[in-house]
């Protein structure tokens, strides 16, 4: 039996969240499994960030890959960049780990896919949460009917962002840059998975999937995006998804997952892999999972051993999404009387929102639907 040689990877942006993809290729890398070959960024990493390991480094993301001969990229960049990016890895024979959101339009999310496909190359999305063992435990019991029919999925977001957090670079909380698509809404990336994870959990992940998608989008801050949204999908089955999100909690807390039953319901905190699971006539009952690596997935893929767990068309539903966001009208600012600023932390907080969140995931309804005088039915987009 030979020992496998270890796969070489290019990581394109390696500072912002690309910090955490570097330190789980050092991960992988100190197991064997792969070989960080070389960084892609505009401006070289200093020693310091590299933790004294000498690799090559390049701007030029195509002589990258070239020169280092990477069998895998890796793909953090800013998300107008995602889909020319992936499409000249494709165009080399290079598999890719591209991160979440795929792209800012549903036509540059079919181009990547298409070419993709067209290149016969493995591309897995990085919705790191489709990884998670609870997801099939969750299907099981949806299946033995531990909680009778499922009458709906809801999921909820309450998070909090400084406003430095909007000025990280220059494509934060933006809508468009220079002509570009950049989308960067609290639902179509910081709480990305909850869309994702709940259209998984309802079984509705591809395009054809999707039939009608409702969009209340909204902010407090000074920013183009939302920060302070909600999204219901119906889909093609008859199925209903409400996903309610917001980077001005008052008070943060872990995202979660609600599947809705006749007899009970299942609650599942993505991050945590935690679930909980509450019916007639039995106890809670909370279990943890464990959770399958994306690039380790990836690699297992290559070498024969395992299906790619995220495919592009397993995320056509969740690109819906975002082209219905993308589509539809301007985020409304929120009145002024209706958040504030807490200063010690330097961020914006909606006052009652947090409750909005979890009756929305609650109920599967919009904020609208809540009573919010801030979410007016006006405002609502149908896709």
């Amino acid at each position: 039996m030979t020992t496998p040689v270890p796969v070489p990877i290019v990581l394109a942006g390696a500072r912002g969240h690309g910090r955490w993809h570097l330190q789980n290729i050092r991960r992988l890398q100190d197991k064997g499994l792969v070989h960080l070959a070389g960084i892609c960024e505009l401006t070289p990493l200093t020693e310091e960030e590299l933790g004294g390991q000498r690799l090559e480094q390049s701007a030029d993301f195509g002589s990258l890959l070239d020169s280092t001969g990477a069998a895998i990229a890796v793909i953090c960049t800013p998300i107008p960049t995602h889909t020319d990016l992936a499409l000249t890895a494709a165009a080399k024979g290079v598999h890719l780990l591209l991160e979440k959101p795929p792209a800012p339009s549903y036509a540059d999310f079919r181009r990547m896919a298409d070419g993709v496909a067209d290149a016969g190359i493995a591309c897995q999305i990085g919705f790191q949460s489709l990884g998670s063992h609870a997801l099939p435990a969750i299907r099981d019991l949806v299946a033995q009917g531990a909680i009778g029919e499922v009458t709906g999925i809801g999921a909820g977001g309450a998070w909090a962002r400084a406003e430095e957090y909007y000025r990280r670079a220059p494509w934060a909380g933006r809508r468009t840059l220079n002509g570009a698509d950049v989308v960067d809404g609290a639902l179509t990336n910081p709480l990305a998975h909850a869309v994702a994870t709940a259209l998984a959990l309802d079984g509705a992940t591809r395009a054809e999937d999707v039939s009608v998608i409702e969009t209340e989008l909204l902010r407090a801050n000074d920013i183009e995006s939302d920060d302070t949204s909600c999204v219901r999908v119906t889909t093609a089955a008859g199925g209903r998804v409400t996903v309610a999100a917001t980077l001005c909690a008052e008070r943060p807390d872990e995202p979660y997952v609600l599947v809705h039953g006749t007899s009970g319901r299942i609650t599942f905190w993505y991050k945590q892999d935690r679930v909980l699971v509450q019916r007639s006539g039995h106890g809670p009952v909370e279990t943890d999972h464990g959770r399958t690596g994306l690039l380790e997935n990836l690699v297992e893929h290559l070498e024969g051993r395992a299906e790619l767990l995220v495919t592009p068309d397993s995320t056509g539903a969740f690109m819906r999404v975002v082209e219905a966001i993308r589509q539809a009208p301007d985020p409304v600012a929120l009145p002024e009387d209706d958040w504030y600023l807490m200063a010690d932390e330097n961020r914006r907080v909606v006052r009652g929102i947090d409750a909005l969140v979890t009756s929305a995931a609650e109920t599967l309804s919009l904020y609208s639907e809540l009573g919010a005088s801030w979410a007016l039915p006006k405002e609502v987009s149908t896709w």
